[in-house]
């Protein structure tokens, strides 16, 4: 079955009747424009003829004068034409972007009228085992297998649900604490008040500053060398920006739930690309971390999860981030950010390998990210693109997936931001398609048949595959409110820079120079910056003084607080991995041996 509800059709008509009216105004058009150019053409060729006529200097000036507004007046409707032809062009992508708004409210109503009833059928539950429980054992156990069997029904529909334990536990001895019993097992835990989170962040202000005069000298340099204003920047750090991978952490939570391998390969598949979702409008850059600074995420009570970044190399710019989840997987990586101004567009290269172990079945999972790329760097509106393969392994089992993000091009007729993907066992055999976009979906359809179909523009075989109808993998959550005058966040990215009780002295919400950035006092925040990264650079001379000091003596160099650098088994490369102790630090609130960076 198909999981999306389709555009109806009154709608589509409707839409469909708005274009053929604009396409017979445009040929109208087209016909005017004929015209014009046939009698444009007639008019030329008659004043080219009086410009051959002796007459006087004067009168030849003149018809000179007429013949140039008579081309002038050609170029200007040819221009107005194709004018017209964008604006159908335009007006077409439109109605595209209208119909899929129009389909994900009516899925969110769908879900909405789904989840209240699943709501109503608990309420019940609990209504009939508060009436029943002090009865015999025996009709307690009848009423929760009556509810077991009454949960099973939905189930496929609620994955949140799937790893709370049954709702009613009453049995006849326990009636004296069934209450307390009751709402416990509601949410698989004791209910406690969600801790809230902020909403908005001050309005981005208003100010101009010519890119051009900074970016000119600074073709092909390493990015993270050249000195930016914050004007160009966004209120968070890199470190932050790694964090928000873990937007879309319920898919993980998922995937740790599949008996299949191969199904969680497509949830991994798809956790891989929700990373890149939120990237589409935000152009903007990340503040660079300055060396040994820090991020916490502790979402431990909310949604089981953990996260610590550290930056822990300067040049070039390189963080470590390990993120553990009680509800049964760690990831771990290491990501330098390489970058090169090409002129008309930035190239981002994230360097490193993301790995994830699910800690059931032992499955580990390895990828890379993949290239983006920032386009009207000089002219025009900044937009952004990412391009590129990714290849998922699971080590365990030698499956894999492989992705590709296909590059936005002007003449092709594909959907932008095209994602496609095929999971395959260790034999090669492809069992699920993917497909979708970074920023919007990702969807899986299982394989039933596969076979050698025709040449493809090549001379290749090409492979049919016949396949089941597509099941939603992901989607992307719609921004908050007002979010163009919010640097384009996400309800999480809102959340990130919001200061917290008991965080290291190095966390990224201490920053100064960022907090005054957020704030909307940019002058000061240039200022600030300036010191901090003077700081750091007398800190950078005052090492490597050390280490010409300490001459043919044994110098370790600078090391980050919180991870160490070992040795992969499975990339056989060497990389920064967390050595614990921070969380246990917080809760002894000690942070004696952070060093002083702000």
């Amino acid at each position: 079955m198909n999981t999306h509800e389709p555009t109806s059709q009154s709608d589509r008509s409707e839409i469909q009747g708005t274009l053929k009216i604009l396409v017979s105004k445009l040929d109208d058009l087209s016909t005017c424009n004929d015209l014009i150019a046939k009698h444009g053409a007639a008019l030329q060729r008659s004043l080219s003829e009086l410009e051959g006529l002796k007459v006087p200097v004067e009168g030849g000036e003149k018809i000179k004068a007429v013949n140039e507004r008579a081309t002038l007046f050609r170029i200007t409707s040819n221009a107005m034409i194709n004018a017209c032809r964008d604006f159908l062009d335009l007006a077409e992508t439109h109605s595209r972007r209208w119909q899929r708004a129009l389909q994900y409210e009516r899925e969110q109503r769908t879900h909405l009228e789904e989840t209240i009833e699943q709501l109503a059928k608990q309420h019940n539950s609990l209504e009939r085992a508060w009436r029943e429980a002090p009865t015999l054992v025996s009709r307690s156990e009848r009423s929760r297998k009556e509810e077991a069997s009454d949960e099973d029904e939905d189930t496929e529909y609620f994955d949140a649900m799937e790893d709370s334990p049954a709702f009613i536990t009453v049995t006849a001895s326990e009636n004296t604490q069934h209450r307390s019993v009751l709402l416990r097992d509601l949410c698989g835990k004791e209910l406690q008040p969600r801790r809230q989170r902020r909403t908005h962040i001050p309005d981005k202000p208003n100010y101009s500053l010519n890119l051009w005069s900074i970016m000119k000298n600074c073709i092909g340099k390493e990015l993270s060398k050249i000195p930016m204003p914050v004007n160009f920047n966004e209120p968070l750090s890199m470190l932050q920006r790694l964090s928000e991978d873990l937007e879309y952490h319920e898919l993980l939570d998922k995937a740790a739930r599949c008996d299949s391998s191969l199904e969680q390969m497509c949830l991994v598949a798809a956790f891989s690309v929700s990373s890149y979702s939120t990237t589409v409008h935000r152009t903007a850059k990340p503040f660079n971390p300055l060396l040994g600074e820090t991020y916490e995420l502790d979402r431990l009570e909310e949604f089981g999860y953990r996260s610590l970044c550290e930056q822990v190399s300067h040049h070039p710019p390189a963080a470590a981030h390990h993120v553990i989840s009680q509800r049964g997987w760690t990831l771990w990586q290491e990501i330098t950010i390489a970058s090169k101004f090409r002129g008309k567009y930035l190239s981002i290269m994230p360097l490193g390998a993301i790995h994830l172990h699910f800690h059931a079945s032992g499955n580990h999972y390895v990828w890379r990210k993949v290239t983006s790329t920032v386009h009207n760097i000089i002219v025009g509106k900044l937009w952004i693109d990412q391009s590129g393969d990714i290849e998922i392994v699971n080590h365990r089992t030698k499956e894999t997936c492989q992705l590709k993000f296909s590059p936005y091009s002007y003449f092709s007729r594909d959907v932008p931001r095209k994602v496609t993907g095929v999971v395959a066992d260790s034999g090669g055999q492809a069992h699920y398609i993917l497909s979708g976009t970074w920023d919007e979906k990702m969807e899986s359809s299982k394989i039933v048949q596969s076979s050698r179909g025709g040449s493809g523009s090549e001379g290749k075989q090409k492979t049919v595959y016949q396949t089941l109808s597509p099941k939603l993998l992901w989607k992307k959550y719609p921004l908050p409110e007002n979010a163009e005058n919010m640097y384009y966040f996400s309800a999480l990215a809102l959340t990130l820079n919001e200061l917290e009780e008991g965080i290291g002295l190095t966390d990224s919400r201490l920053r100064p120079d960022q907090r005054l950035m957020e704030d909307g006092r940019w002058d000061e925040a240039n200022s600030e910056k300036q010191r901090l990264e003077e700081k750091q650079r007398a800190v950078r001379r005052r090492r490597e003084a050390e280490a010409s000091d300490a001459l043919d003596e044994e110098y370790e160099g600078y090391q980050p607080l919180w991870f160490h650098q070992r040795r992969d088994s499975i990339t056989g490369e060497t990389n920064f991995v967390y050595k614990g102790g921070y969380w246990e630090s917080k809760d002894r609130q000690d942070w004696s041996m952070c060093p002083d960076i702000f």
